[in-house]
């Protein structure tokens, strides 16, 4: 089982910067393929980005591409996100979630665990 816990949420202004963490818990954190995704007020959770187990295999939501760049510390248990040129439609609650199954996924239910989540506010 794996434990994730998120960090790094705040309120920032348009066009400003932030760098999400999450944690795992656990020895296996490597044999997991992660994710991140967020939600908005009234909103379905959506898709942001995936990594793979080795960090070699990345895909972006269209609406991030460009601007958000994961990466995964495997030795720190650690999955980063860095968000960069932030806009008010990137203001959810940002989730980062763990999978077992080693391809791409970007649907919530081929998640296996989730972390409690982070609020991200941009101001216009």
């Amino acid at each position: 089982q794996v434990q994730l816990v998120e960090s790094g949420g705040g309120l920032v202004q348009a066009g400003g910067s932030l760098r999400l963490s999450c944690a795992a818990s656990g020895r296996t954190f490597s044999t997991y393929t992660m994710g991140w995704f967020r939600q908005a007020p009234g909103k379905e959770r959506e898709f942001v980005v995936y990594i793979s187990r080795s960090g070699t295999t990345i895909y972006y939501a269209n609406s991030v591409k460009g601007r958000f760049t994961i990466s995964r510390d495997n030795a720190k248990n650690t999955v980063y996100l860095q968000m960069n040129s932030l806009k008010p439609e990137d203001t959810a609650v940002y989730y980062c979630a763990a999978a077992s199954i080693r391809r791409l996924v970007t649907t919530t239910t081929e998640y296996d665990y989730w972390g409690q989540g982070t609020q991200v506010t941009v101001s216009s």
